[in-house]
């Protein structure tokens, strides 16, 4: 259940012990009964897959649109949660840009 967005081991406890089966049980082994089950759970009580992700997409426009730090961040492409910039933050910054260096001036 966990390859599910949205849903990870916590929820997918909870969500097993509703429906009354047990977490030792594999998924292959599951009759239709608890499948009818867990998606009625889901349905009712979770946002998952694409409504969850366009709720999250719609949370990052209102911070860019408001313009508070964290918006402001998510445009330019710089972490967000306070991280160390000067070294690391590849992933978030991107690909290396080099700068090349001013030379010294002669007298």
């Amino acid at each position: 259940m966990t390859y599910i967005y949205g849903i990870g081991r916590s929820t997918a406890r909870k969500i097993l012990e509703q429906a009354g089966i047990s977490y030792d049980t594999k998924v292959s082994d599951w009759t239709d009964d608890n499948v009818t089950t867990i998606r009625s759970i889901l349905n009712d009580g979770y946002k998952v897959e694409g409504e969850l992700r366009s709720l999250v997409q719609m949370n990052i426009k209102r911070l860019m649109d408001i313009g508070c730090y964290r918006g402001i961040r998510h445009r330019i492409g710089l972490p967000v949660r306070g991280q160390s910039t000067k070294n690391n933050a590849r992933t978030r910054k991107g690909k290396k840009k080099t700068v090349a260096n001013k030379k010294k001036a002669t007298k």
